[in-house]
């Protein structure tokens, strides 16, 4: 129950909806196809099973490292002791592999997480072959790719096909909690204009090149600190950011990229890594040749993955930055920090060592919040939230959130497939996200484009 009241809150009624296909045997499952899995993010994608697709997936990439360490992946999760999943892999190696794909038409859904450089041609090839897409994020890295991607947007509507990015960040609990009281006129007020000097929305996110994922040292392809492969910070994980300044603050609402958006500035840094570093994340002893240009006189490779966007959405000022660090400190991981300022309180996320790196809400009240109104409106949406509370604080209150409704990072990718399968089994997804995705990446290239100048 508490999964369906998280699921509900977090989607809304799907009111403003487009028709999409329904498979013509409408009781087959669907089948997926993993295209050149080379990124973690593709194996977590079937780290659940879904009653919908069919257990067999086939697989065509090139030949290499890539895919043995996707197939280990799915692998340990079919030879886990706690609920083992039950994929059948079919794996196709060969330089020929994207053709083989689309003459061989294994399936009905291209899942796509790897080499970004390659991600929008891959995805444009599959829509023109009527394939439906699930790709992750970025679906493209560069302004001279956008086009590619807004032209198979415009093919998948033509030949009603879905594409749709893994935006797993809309599932996270602080974050949904912060959407919802941001709704609620008597406990947040207003979202206010803001400032360049501060923003009415603030999302920052600092991520570690080392890391362990699914209880084991992360092995990352070496292509990964090659920002013309994978894409600089500013276009990767900021998606993720500019993403969620989009459906808080203007929920369910089609944003026009060429009315609504405002670019003020961005900027690009990057960060040191050593040889040693290196090996130890990639376990290559050496950097390939193709990353000697970004290292340093001191024989350190500089990775130009953090950035940031300072812009204006329907005239609201935002921004948006990431950090890679090389590895997190005892106990940390990954964090995320947010704030949305109303003209009553301000809805803040932390997540330091004050919080033992756990997220946090908070609401800090402002002058002119009546507490009783608040109280009453917090009141309804613990009964959709059942076991919220409030705690007071020097500030305001935190809001106190049960262990339960925190799933972790790796469980979101299952929440976003079951969503995506339920607009392909309803044949309809709300029409304001196409429009948004390209908003989205609207905003990443070009503030690429700006950085650069």
């Amino acid at each position: 129950m508490m999964r369906t009241f998280i699921l509900m809150a977090m989607m809304g009624l799907l009111s403003r909806t487009q028709a999409l296909p329904m498979p013509t045997d409408t009781s087959a499952p669907w089948r997926f196809i993993t295209l050149d899995p080379g990124h973690f993010h593709a194996a977590l994608v079937q780290k659940t099973m879904y009653p919908e697709v069919d257990a067999q997936v086939h697989v065509y990439a090139p030949k290499g490292n890539d895919v043995k360490l996707h197939m280990a992946r799915i692998n340990g999760y079919n030879a886990r002791t706690a609920s083992p999943t039950r994929w059948m892999q079919t794996v196709y190696e060969g330089d020929d592999f994207l053709a083989r794909m689309l003459a061989e038409r294994k399936g009905d859904i291209v899942m796509l997480a790897g080499n970004n450089r390659k991600k929008t041609e891959y995805i444009l090839e599959s829509i023109k072959a009527g394939f439906h897409v699930f790709a992750d994020k970025p679906m493209v890295i560069d302004a001279a790719s956008y086009p590619k991607l807004v032209e198979a947007f415009r093919i998948a509507k033509r030949k009603k096909r879905m594409l749709y990015d893994i935006m797993t960040e809309r599932y996270e609990i602080t974050t949904i909690l912060q959407k919802e009281l941001s709704r609620i006129r008597d406990a947040f007020g207003t979202l206010q204009q803001g400032s360049p000097s501060q923003p009415a929305i603030t999302k920052e996110s600092v991520h570690h090149f080392y890391k362990e994922v699914s209880g084991s040292p992360l092995q990352r392809p070496p292509w990964f600190y090659d920002v013309e492969q994978e894409g600089e910070g500013i276009v990767d994980v900021t998606t993720h950011l500019v993403d969620l300044v989009q459906w808080e603050a203007f929920p369910e609402q089609i944003i026009d990229h060429k009315k609504d958006i405002r670019l003020l500035s961005a900027k690009r840094w990057t960060t040191p890594v050593s040889l040693a570093e290196f090996t130890a994340s990639t376990a290559q002893a050496s950097f390939p040749d193709y990353l000697g240009k970004y290292i340093d006189a001191n024989g350190k490779l500089q990775v130009s993955c953090n950035g940031e966007i300072n812009y204006t959405l329907k005239g609201i000022h935002a921004k948006v930055s990431v950090i890679w660090n090389y590895k997190a400190e005892p106990g940390a991981g990954d964090t995320h920090y947010s704030i949305m300022r109303g003209s009553l309180s301000d809805l803040v996320i932390r997540q330091g060592r004050e919080q033992q790196f756990k997220p946090k809400l908070y609401v800090e009240r402002k002058a002119g919040l009546d507490e009783v109104a608040f109280r009453k409106a917090f009141t309804a949406l613990e009964k959709r939230f059942p076991g919220i509370s409030l705690a007071p604080d020097d500030k305001g209150w935190e809001v106190v959130i049960p262990a339960s409704y925190h799933e972790g990072h790796e469980a979101h990718f299952a929440r976003v497939t079951e969503k995506y399968l339920e607009f392909l089994k309803t044949g309809r997804m709300p029409k304001w996200e196409v429009p948004n995705m390209i908003a989205k990446y609207y905003t990443t290239t070009e503030a690429l484009r700006l950085s650069a100048k």
